[in-house]
């Protein structure tokens, strides 16, 4: 399924350089340079080869992916709100709420995009995407062809995707106000098609992360929430290196109130839904140790972390206090970017509420499933929560979380 091997630079810092921590235009205030140039220079010190690893080939006459085949910126998300007494009388502790989905593909340029332009392609959704943080997994680049397509001009087994820039509005309408770059597909078109995402995501006043040392800083009801993406791939925060990646949280929390991590972890395949200890090979690529990582980035202070990579639903974890998504599956697909068979075509929203010291309030999972066509709705007959609550079980028995028949979630005894 994939092209053979090359090597990929990482993204070089742009003059609105996305590396680093930002401020939002609308503040009108100054973009800082980048932080902690040690993160950088160790993330690019390892050597990653990348191969095209499960992409579209764009020509609207290539293959549909089958995974497991083979072949920042500081910005308010919403006023303050003072906080409401409890019924002793006393004042409750504020907390905030975080939303996110799994990997979210619009479509595929030029010949695979959804009609009417994309408008409406989250309508069935929009209910479940709100919260005080909506976040998304862009499996895509934003941008016109760069021709620097990774699959070349031969694409046979090998697939690439992108969406128009202009599509960033069909997110910013949908709910998402992040999202994260930090996957296999960010650098489908190369540096400039990963840069063009991020013009087209300010533009449309969308934030982003996930690039090496980029730690996004959102003002959140007066709780500053930073949020870093992680990925086996040059152009992302390390998610092999635990070391630096322990550096990146170390130095988020410092600089924010609470820190949650996106990272694009695991094998893929409609038969990797449980998680084991160990690393995780798909293809020749090291995707990561998921357990080890997800332990170690909140023994540095992470207080969230959001899982997705293997296009199936995993099971959820509380370590320390902490919640661990290890896998939200896949969000949407559209245009048949993803294979909607089966589990592969379930997904979920996830809702966690956290108070400013990183407790956990709360928290909701919501059942999506793709349609024929990968547009995402709310899944009525909630198979996506069975698989969470089955996984959750039996991969964790004694630290999984709880969910209900609902979808609610809490910690186990001891959790």
């Amino acid at each position: 399924m994939y092209a053979p091997a090359r090597s990929v630079p990482r993204p070089r810092r742009r003059r609105s350089a996305a590396i680093g921590v930002r401020r939002s235009a609308a503040t009108g205030a100054r973009r800082s340079p980048a932080i902690g140039t040690r993160f950088a220079a160790a993330i690019g010190a390892l050597l990653v080869v990348v191969l095209a690893a499960g992409c579209g080939d764009g020509s609207g006459d290539g293959p549909i992916w089958q995974p497991g085949q083979g072949g920042g910126s500081t910005a308010s998300a919403g006023p303050a709100e003072a906080d409401q007494p409890d019924a002793s009388g006393e004042p409750a502790e504020k907390s905030i709420s975080l939303t996110a989905t799994g990997d979210v593909i619009m479509g595929n340029a030029p010949s695979r995009l959804p009609a009417n332009g994309g408008k409406g392609f989250f309508d069935d959704v929009k209910a479940a995407l709100k919260g005080d943080l909506v976040m998304g997994n862009l499996e895509e680049p934003l941008t016109d062809d760069t021709g620097a397509g990774k699959c070349g001009p031969q694409p046979k087994n090998c697939y690439q995707f992108r969406a128009p820039p202009g599509w960033a509005a069909h997110l910013r309408s949908a709910g998402f106000q992040l999202l994260n770059q930090a996957n296999n597909h960010g650098y489908d078109y190369g540096q400039q098609g990963y840069e063009n995402t991020q013009s087209a995501l300010e533009a449309h006043g969308l934030k982003h992360t996930g690039a090496p040392g980029e730690i996004t800083v959102v003002d959140v009801k007066g709780i500053k929430v930073a949020v870093a993406g992680f990925s086996s791939y040059p152009w992302s925060n390390s998610l092999i290196d635990i070391d630096a990646a322990k550096q990146v949280i170390t130095m988020a929390k410092g600089m924010a109130d609470l820190v949650v991590v996106q990272v694009h972890m695991g094998a893929e395949g409609a038969d990797r839904s449980h998680v084991k200890p160990g690393t995780e090979m798909y293809v020749g690529e090291n995707r990561g140790d998921p357990i080890r990582f997800s332990h170690a980035v909140i023994d540095a202070g992470a207080d969230l972390v959001i899982g997705h990579g293997p296009h199936v639903l995993r099971g959820m974890e509380f370590y320390k206090g902490r919640l661990i998504a290890y896998s939200l599956g896949n969000f949407a697909g559209g245009g048949k970017s993803l294979n909607s068979s089966g589990r592969l075509g379930w997904g979920g929203v996830l809702k966690v509420s956290l108070t400013a010291e990183g407790r956990f309030v709360g928290g909701e999972f919501t059942s999506t499933a793709m349609s024929s066509v990968g547009r995402p709705a709310i899944d009525r007959q909630d198979r996506g929560l069975g698989l969470v609550r089955e996984v959750s079980r039996a991969d964790f028995p004694q630290s999984g979380a709880r969910l209900d028949g609902t979808g609610k979630i809490s910690a186990p005894a001891g959790g």
